[in-house]
């Protein structure tokens, strides 16, 4: 198989014009050539930090506060997914799966409430989908053994000693929340030596010096942090200390949209297209261990293709800007995610 038009390539997304080959579900070869082609092919997306099981209940809970809204065990998304039926789950979670493949999004991290039950219920809605999870168990040490790692809450709702120490033993993925309402929870965070840190929204001048020694990746989720209340990550503060990643959060708050996601990000901070695109596509590869998030040799073939002669797109000067602030799923003339 052979795409051609400009690519993205690298983690830099330097514009080539030329051609893609796949064989096997590999890249095989990046070569620049003259095409014909007005597509702009890059790196599908990796959303880095979801909670799909919100799909039963889209943009309920207006007004409420963060607590209200998340906190176990009785916040609202929790009370309406022990409402929910299997069957309810399953449909509304593939539906917006379905959409996140559609618009370009090839792998996610999912932190997967319910259990073992849960984790099982998002496998049957993955049920024909080419999309990747890396699944992080939560509330059980065998919803950890049951997916790909465990995702904890935060340090404020529990000690996760055990549930890390069980982790670590079974070379699994940890993950936690981590300052998103204040940043009483950071240290104890960070002091479970996770894989990666979420949303990390008020951090002070300790969990920067932390940062710089520790180089912990932290996944950032703008427009969540915003529809919340909580204020809005220091994107550029984090960057310059660590990986950030990108990613939508709960979808009954935000369209599990990577573009819509970018955008804002790129719009907020103080961070270039560059960067922003990194943290839609590598970041959360090399969080999730995946072998993706660019186009290079030997990676594998999960690629997103605009049209690059849409209204929208035509006549940008600036490829990897225009990708980042202005495309969207309206956009997306293919995704491609090869597999073997």
């Amino acid at each position: 198989m052979e795409i051609e038009g400009t690519m993205l390539t690298g983690r830099a997304f330097d514009p080539i014009e030329g051609r893609v080959v796949i064989k096997d579900g590999e890249i095989t070869t990046v070569e620049e050539a003259a095409t014909d082609s007005d597509a702009i092919v890059l790196p599908a997306f990796v959303n880095a930090h979801t909670h799909i099981g919100d799909s039963i209940a889209k943009e309920a809970g207006a007004g409420l506060s963060l607590d209200e809204l998340v906190a176990p065990p009785d916040g609202l998304k929790h009370r309406l997914l022990r409402q929910a039926s299997r069957d309810e789950k399953v449909d509304a979670m593939a539906r917006s799966l379905q959409f996140m493949e559609q618009s370009g999004t090839g792998a996610f991290i999912e932190f997967r409430e319910g259990g073992v039950e849960g984790v099982e219920t998002l496998e049957d809605a993955l049920e024909g989908l080419a999309i990747e999870s890396v699944v992080l168990g939560r509330e059980t040490v065998d919803a950890m053994h049951a997916s790909d790692g465990f995702g904890a809450s935060g340090a404020r709702d529990g000690d996760f000693d055990a549930e890390r120490n069980a982790t670590r033993r079974a070379d699994k993925l940890f993950g936690i929340h981590a300052g998103e309402r204040d940043s009483a929870d950071i240290n104890p965070a960070m002091d479970l030596d996770p894989d990666f840190l979420v949303h990390m929204v008020h951090p002070e001048p300790l969990h920067y010096q932390r940062l710089d020694d520790e180089a912990t990746p932290v996944v950032v989720c703008p427009r969540s942090n915003l529809v919340t209340g909580v204020g809005v990550p220091p994107i550029r503060e984090l960057l310059d200390r660590t990986t950030v990643a990108l990613g939508t959060d709960n979808v009954f708050l935000n369209s599990p949209s990577m573009f819509r996601e970018m955008e804002f990000a790129n719009k907020l901070a103080d961070v270039s297209a560059r960067e922003v695109l990194g943290m839609a596509t590598w970041a959360g590869a090399d969080i999730a261990g995946l072998n993706t998030g660019e186009i290079a040799e030997g990676k594998d073939a999960r690629l997103l293709v605009l049209d690059g002669d849409s209204d929208n797109l035509a006549g940008a000067q600036d490829v990897v800007r225009a990708v980042v602030r202005r495309a969207g799923v309206d956009d997306v003339r293919e995704v491609v995610l090869a597999s073997e």
